[in-house]
């Protein structure tokens, strides 16, 4: 395997591990009222991490036999046209998302204040109450992961450009699987460090943690209109080298 391959997959995991599932509800439960209960949030990075997992393999499954009936038919032009077009409007999705002005950055955090304040409590704050709470089962916890694994899966770009990554590569689906454990074990590694931090520090850190929490999620999708930018701009030059 070569570092042509690791790097960009290692960053994407990075930013993967930023998400709302991967860093932002675990900080909800470090941070929630009375004791401490490290084993919850064991058992909810453990379940987003197989959750991905499973579904890397059944999205690499599927890509490796389409990309294997392409390569039969020898003719990858269409699909190329096809990525061309793609990227293009990936790359003019995020300038038109993206509000460059301060002011048009202003206008759409207040918003999305606005729309928070309207629709009440979400699906996931009640899920999360309920999973902090002492008294409710294990179970919550376990739900409360899978539904915001599911939730976030069809948005989670870095991740299913990693797929990406990992169809074109040259390894065997068997060496894909073991890629895709280290990509899903380096997507939870950040929250894991400070669960660790917040077991060894306990009150001391906990300030600095409600400042990460507020951060993340005030900002929690700023990245993305960049990300589909950079995305958008390597499937348009790819492309563009394959087809001239």
């Amino acid at each position: 395997m070569n570092v042509e391959l690791l790097v960009p997959l290692a960053s994407l995991a990075l930013l993967d591990s930023t998400s709302f599932g991967t860093l932002l509800i675990p900080l909800w439960l470090m941070l929630a009222p009375g004791r401490l209960r490290p084993g919850r949030i064991l058992l909810f990075l453990g379940t987003v991490a197989a959750f991905y997992l499973l579904l890397g393999i059944a999205l690499l499954l599927g890509a490796s036999m389409l990309f294997d009936t392409l390569q039969e038919v020898d003719n990858a032009q269409p699909l190329r046209i096809a990525q061309l077009v793609v990227g293009i409007g990936l790359a003019t999705l995020s300038v038109l998302k993206k509000p460059w002005p301060k002011a048009g950055k202003e206008r759409q955090v207040a918003r999305r204040a606005e729309k928070l304040a309207g629709i009440g409590p979400s699906l996931l704050m009640r899920m999360r109450g309920h999973a902090t709470d002492p008294s409710a089962p294990v179970s919550a916890v376990f739900l409360l992961a899978l539904t915001a694994a599911g939730i976030e899966a069809a948005s989670m770009i870095p991740y299913l450009a990693a797929i990406g990554f990992l169809t074109a590569s040259e390894l065997s689906m068997t060496g894909r699987s073991v890629v895709l454990f280290g990509y899903c074990l380096l997507m939870i590694v950040p929250a894991l460090a400070l669960l660790a931090a917040r077991l060894l520090l306990h009150d001391y850190i906990s300030p600095r943690l409600k400042k990460l929490q507020v951060s993340l999620s005030r900002n929690a999708s700023g990245a993305i209109p960049w990300l589909i930018f950079v995305v958008g701009l390597y499937m348009v030059g790819d492309s563009l080298n394959a087809l001239l």
